[in-house]
């Protein structure tokens, strides 16, 4: 991989999860929410990347290992959520819940795959592996990265569209032993669960989940979750073979002063 642009680290934040009043965020949804980021399309060298519609900066809630709540709390999210623009979703995914089977995982790094993307697997067209990318948003999109790592991926936007968002790291919220053992690491450190490949060990589940709805109850499932305070955007990793305006694009997003984000964490930064 070429070495990232050097891009001076902001000031890290010291958050905690505030009240968030359930009925104001259980049902989000894209015409519900005017969550933006602001800039999200700029490059780390260059102007900005021109979108089809501007991106204003959100205000988010953290996530925290041991939440003040229960996650029973928390709604699946509808399907509904999920068929938006794939760089308007990545950022509403942070501190949402991903369950199954007792396992319980709080995102807090992801990366957006949109149409048209070089580095997204769209480019390929529809084939056997990639036909989930192009179904409605709110499916699994699993794949094996170099025949070794479980990549889970949301798929994004309207049916048609080939866009998705990576799962890049998540905290564990319940079933840490479960966790440990999937994983094979006796350690409540971010080493845990900071890489996609990672995500979909502790979770558990291989390539037989690509295209598995997340909006049912059972399996896999997506649940609404406390919004993050801050947010960082930075470019998305190794994705060296695309062009070098896709290689540059901010549409890596993490929670801000979460120490359950992937590396490279110095090409972060506020938006």
């Amino acid at each position: 991989m070429e070495p990232t642009p050097r891009i001076r680290r902001s000031k890290r934040l010291k958050m905690t999860v505030g009240t968030v009043p359930r009925d104001e965020i259980a049902n989000e949804s894209a015409d519900r929410t005017s969550l933006r980021l602001k800039s999200v399309s700029a490059t780390v060298s260059g102007g900005p990347r021109p979108l089809s519609r501007p991106h204003t900066r959100p205000v988010l809630s953290t996530p925290v290992f041991s939440p003040p709540f229960s996650v029973d709390e928390w709604k699946i999210l509808p399907r509904e959520f999920f068929q938006i623009d794939a760089l308007d979703l990545a950022p509403r995914l942070l501190g949402k819940f991903l369950r199954r089977d007792g396992v319980v995982l709080q995102v807090t790094e992801v990366e957006a795959y949109r149409p048209n993307d070089s580095a997204c697997h769209g480019r390929f067209g529809i084939t056997a592996r990639t036909a989930p990318v192009f179904g409605p948003g709110g499916h699994a999109y699993v794949y094996l990265c170099y025949g070794l790592h479980t990549m889970l991926n949301v798929v994004a936007d309207k049916e048609g569209a080939g866009a998705a968002v990576l799962i890049r790291a998540c905290s564990p919220v319940a079933g840490l032993e479960t966790i440990q053992q999937r994983r094979g690491q006796k350690t409540e450190k971010p080493v845990l669960l900071t890489g996609p490949g990672k995500v979909s060990q502790a979770l558990g589940i291989s390539i037989d989940w690509s295209n598995h709805p997340l909006y049912t109850p059972g399996g896999l499932e997506l649940l609404d979750g406390p919004r993050p305070e801050n947010i960082l955007v930075g470019p998305r990793v190794g994705i060296e073979y695309a062009s070098p305006e896709d290689v540059n694009a901010l549409w890596r997003f993490a929670v801000a002063g979460s120490p359950w984000v992937s590396a490279p964490r110095n090409s972060l930064r506020q938006p």
